[in-house]
C-alpha cells in the first residue's frame, strides 16, 4: 500500500439525523441575512471539518466528499503532510509581498512549477491567488508579449468571474448578464463536444470542423491573424459539463496557432495538478501551451493560481503585471508539500482509481435509459443525462434529482455543463470509497426516473 494514502483513509459515511440538522439551518438561517445571494449552494451542507475524502457537517453527519471542494483539495482536506507544512511556515512568515521583495519559497514553488510544467520549455511563473487571476495573467501576458489585442476562447467555456476571465467565460447567461460591457476583442468558438457535435459529425470530424470554424471563417473575419493574440482553450472543459475532445481537436489547434503567429494558452484550473491522471492533462493530448494557467489543486485548498509561460514571453517589465498576496508565503508551502504528494503517488492513484470507477460506469448508457454519455480522464469524470437515449434529449432535472438524492445517501455530488453529473473527489480516494460512490449513485439513478 502507498504509505501517502495511509494517513487519509477515512470510514464510509455515516447520517446522524435528517438533513439538515438543527445547526446547519441555524447556519443557513444566518448565511441568508450575511452571505451575498450570487452563491450557489446545491444542497444544505455546513461543513465543520474534512479530513482525507470525508466531510463532517455541524451535526455529526459523515459525507463522502466526490466534489474535493470543487476539484480543489488534490491531496485530500487536511493532509497531515500539508497542514504540517502550513503551520511551519505560518509560524515562521506569513507575508512579505514577493511583488515587492524577496523570499524562497515563491522561487522554490518557481521553480518546481516550470520543472513538471508540459514540454521541454524554459518557464517564468507570475503568481496570483486564484484561477481567474491566473487567467487574467494568461490574458495580459498574451496581449502584452504581442501586441495583438484579440482572443479566441470557446463555447462552454469556464474561465473566471473577474472582468477579463469573465469575458472569456461562455458558459452560462447568468454569469455574464448586466456586467457588460466586457472587454472587448473576444471571440467564440465551438469545443469539439462530439457526443453533440455542433456540426453533425463525429469524433474526429467534429474537432476537425471545430479548428475549422477558426480557421476559416474567424481568422478571414473577425478576428484576423495578424490580430489575435492567443487561443485560449480549457484542456478538458470543466463547468462546461467535463467535455474531453479528440486528441486531433489539438493537433490541428496547435498547428493554426503555429502557422499564423497565434499564442496556444491551456487553463488548466481545473484539469491541471493530477486531476485527470496525469500531472497535466496537456499531457494527455501532447499539447506543449505557450502559457498555462493552474489554480485549484496546486496547494490543497490555499488560496493560489499561477500564470505559467515559456521564459521568452514572459520579459514584461517592472510593474506590468503583480499581486500583494499571490505567492503567499504560507500558500507556497501548501503548494510544495501537494506537488510532492502528488508526485509521490497521488498522480498515481488518480489514474488508478479513475480506471476503477470506469471500469463500473461505462456500461451505464446500456444499463440506465437516463444515462446518455460516460467520459472523463482519471478522477475528472463527467455522467451526462439524458430524457431519451435516442434523441439525447437534455435531462437536468433528472440530473438535480440524483445530486439530492445522493446527498441524503451521504454522498457529495454536483452537476457540470447542463445535464452532467461530475466526479472529482480528492485524489487520495480509495478503492472503497470509490465503490460506494459508484453504488450509491446506481441506486439514486433507480430512484431519479
Amino acid at each position: 500500500m502507498n504509505k501517502i494514502l495511509e494517513p487519509v483513509r477515512m470510514d464510509l459515511p455515516h447520517l446522524a439525523g435528517p438533513l439538515p440538522g438543527p445547526r446547519a439551518k441555524a447556519v443557513m438561517e444566518r448565511d441568508a441575512r450575511a452571505v451575498s445571494s450570487s452563491y450557489t449552494r446545491g444542497y444544505p451542507l455546513v461543513a465543520e471539518s474534512a479530513s482525507g475524502a470525508m466531510v463532517q457537517d455541524v451535526d455529526g453527519n459523515r459525507f463522502l466528499d466526490f466534489n474535493a471542494g470543487i476539484a480543489v483539495v488534490a491531496a485530500g482536506h487536511c493532509h497531515p503532510r500539508v497542514v504540517d507544512a502550513i503551520q511551519k511556515q505560518a509560524a515562521r512568515l506569513i507575508h512579505m509581498s514577493g511583488t515587492d521583495f524577496y523570499y524562497d519559497e515563491m522561487v522554490t514553488l518557481a521553480e518546481k512549477l516550470a520543472e513538471i510544467a508540459p514540454g521541454d520549455v524554459e518557464r517564468r511563473v507570475s503568481f496570483g491567488n486564484s484561477g481567474a487571476e491566473a487567467v487574467e495573467g494568461c490574458i495580459k501576458l498574451a496581449r502584452w508579449s504581442t501586441g495583438r489585442d484579440k482572443i479566441i476562447a470557446f463555447f462552454g467555456a469556464f474561465h473566471g468571474r473577474t472582468m477579463g476571465a469573465l469575458s472569456l467565460t461562455a458558459r452560462k447567461s447568468v454569469q455574464r448578464a448586466g456586467f457588460g460591457p466586457l472587454i472587448p476583442g473576444v471571440v467564440h468558438a465551438p469545443y469539439p463536444n462530439c457526443y453533440r457535435c455542433p456540426f453533425g459529425q463525429k469524433e474526429e470530424t467534429c474537432a476537425v470542423e471545430c479548428v475549422k470554424h477558426i480557421e476559416e471563417t474567424l481568422l478571414k473575419t473577425i478576428a484576423p491573424p495578424e490580430e489575435t493574440a492567443a487561443i485560449v482553450v480549457e484542456v478538458v472543459q470543466g463547468e462546461g459539463g467535463y467535455v474531453v475532445p479528440p486528441k486531433k481537436f489539438f493537433d490541428e489547434l496547435a498547428r493554426v496557432a503555429r502557422q499564423n503567429g497565434i499564442l496556444l494558452v491551456c487553463d488548466e484550473v481545473q484539469s491541471g495538478m493530477g486531476r485527470t491522471g496525469k500531472m497535466w492533462a496537456a499531457e494527455h493530448f501532447d499539447v506543449v501551451p505557450d502559457i498555462f494557467a493552474v489554480a485549484k489543486g496546486i496547494a490543497s485548498g490555499m488560496p493560489l493560481g499561477a500564470t505559467v509561460a515559456r521564459a521568452d514571453l514572459m520579459t514584461w517589465p517592472p510593474g506590468a503585471h503583480a499581486s500583494t498576496f499571490g505567492g503567499n508565503p504560507v500558500c507556497c508551502a501548501a503548494a510544495l508539500a501537494t506537488i510532492a504528494l502528488l508526485q509521490e503517488g497521488l498522480v498515481e492513484n488518480a489514474a488508478r482509481m479513475g480506471a476503477h470507477i470506469r471500469s463500473r460506469i461505462d456500461d451505464w448508457p446500456a444499463r440506465f435509459p437516463t444515462v446518455g454519455q460516460v467520459r472523463g480522464l482519471g478522477l475528472m469524470i463527467g455522467i451526462e443525462m439524458v430524457r431519451d437515449q435516442r434523441t439525447r434529449e437534455k435531462a437536468p432535472q433528472i440530473r438535480d434529482r440524483v445530486v439530492d438524492l445522493a446527498f441524503e445517501r451521504g454522498l457529495l455530488v454536483l452537476g457540470a455543463g447542463e445535464n452532467s453529473l461530475r466526479l472529482c473527489p480528492p485524489l487520495v480516494v480509495t478503492r472503497e470509497q470509490c465503490d460506494f460512490a459508484v453504488d450509491t449513485l446506481e441506486e439514486c439513478l433507480k430512484l431519479a426516473v
